[in-house]
Parts: C-alpha cells; sequence; structure tokens
C-alpha cells in the first residue's frame, strides 16, 4: 500500500476574504467614540452645576454676612456703643415706622442689577408690642428691641452669577 498524501491545509486567497473583522473593528470603534463623547457631555454638566452650586452657596454665605454684621451693629446702637464708620449700617439708616409699606420681596427686585452689599432695618418692637389693634394693654416692661434685618449679597462683587436676600428677625 502507497502511503498517503499528507493533506495541506487549504487557505482562501486573499483576494477572496470578506473582511468582516475590519468592519467589526470599525463598529466597535464607533461605539467606544460615542462613549467618549457621551461622558465628556456628562462630565461638562457636572462641572457646570457644581459651579452654580459653588457661587449660589457663596452668595447665601456673603448674604448671611451681611445680615450678621448688620445684627452686631443693631446692637452696638441700642447699647449706645460707638459704630465703625465702614459699616453698611448706621444710627439713621434704622426706620422705626411700623407702616412704611416695606415689603422685602419688592426691596430685593430692585437690586437686581446691583453688585455690592446692602442692608436693609426696620426696628419692630413698637409694631408688636402695645400697639395692637386688639387692645391688649400696655406692657409691663419696656419693650426689647426687635430688628427686621433684610441682607442683600453676591457670591462676587466683580462679577455677580448668584444674588441671595436673607430677610430675619433679630431679637435683643
Amino acid at each position: 500500500m502507497s502511503p498517503s498524501p499528507i493533506r495541506q491545509p487549504r487557505f482562501r486567497s486573499a483576494a477572496a476574504q470578506r473582511g468582516a473583522v475590519l468592519y467589526v473593528a470599525l463598529i466597535m470603534l464607533i461605539l467606544m467614540a460615542l462613549l467618549g463623547i457621551a461622558g465628556m457631555q456628562v462630565a461638562s454638566m457636572q462641572e457646570k452645576m457644581a459651579s452654580n452650586y459653588r457661587a449660589a452657596n457663596r452668595a447665601f454665605q456673603n448674604s448671611e454676612g451681611v445680615v450678621r454684621a448688620a445684627e452686631q451693629t443693631a446692637e452696638a446702637i441700642s447699647n449706645r456703643q460707638p459704630v465703625a464708620s465702614g459699616s453698611l449700617l448706621q444710627a439713621a439708616d434704622i426706620a422705626r415706622n411700623c407702616d412704611d409699606g416695606f415689603d422685602p420681596m419688592v426691596w430685593a427686585a430692585a437690586r437686581v442689577d446691583e453688585t455690592s452689599p446692602a442692608v436693609k432695618v426696620r426696628q419692630i418692637d413698637s409694631c408688636i408690642v402695645g400697639e395692637a389693634a386688639l387692645d391688649m394693654g400696655t406692657p409691663l416692661d419696656e419693650a426689647t428691641p426687635v430688628f427686621q434685618i433684610t441682607g442683600f449679597a453676591t457670591d462676587d462683587k466683580d462679577a455677580a452669577t448668584s444674588a441671595v436676600v436673607i430677610d430675619t428677625v433679630f431679637k435683643l
């Protein structure tokens, strides 16, 4: 018996190959590029949200500082202590009229284009005690000073992107 010839594997010629791997690789590259673009857009949106949160938080903290400084100044004025000349609040700035029509929202809306801090202080203890329409009588003790303090501040004095107004009641 004669030995059988060894079979050689048959390869297709280069012209007969269809290139399926090339198409799959290109599709995978396109999908990876789309995922990368989507990831960049998400990161950009998160950066904008963080920046807005930071600006709003800074504006709130600045406004809180304006209100706290006004509280300290109002307390100094009530105790007849000297007030610093650079303070936002002076004794003459405190309104003592109950029915002056002050609306914190209107006051805040008037400051929409401002960047410098501002404060509005009203002494309202006489509006609360003894002058009620219910004829509750006169108080036994002198009223403790009560102030309505409205403060305005922005996140940055030069290029403001956020502004906050805080309206609070402060009792000594």
